[in-house]
């Protein structure tokens, strides 16, 4: 949900030039901030998108998904 609105200035799915650098970092970085938590220079992401539940491989699909519709 978070991402669709673009919240706490989370990239939307497909806006290639927001995702570009975050891209740039590799899928390790990518996944360790989605699983981690992560604050930077334009917000923040919470660990494991606010929701404990969620299993490893079920985030990295998340980030994968968005990613791939971003490059």
């Amino acid at each position: 949900m978070c991402h669709a609105a673009g919240v706490a200035g989370a990239p939307k799915p497909g806006d290639k030039a927001d995702w570009a650098p975050r891209v740039a970092q590799g899928k390790d970085t990518l996944y360790k901030h989605s699983l981690e938590g992560y604050t930077g220079a334009k917000g923040q992401m919470p660990a494991r998108g606010g929701n404990a539940s969620l299993q490893d491989g079920e985030v990295k699909a998340a980030v994968d998904f968005m990613a791939d519709q971003s490059i």
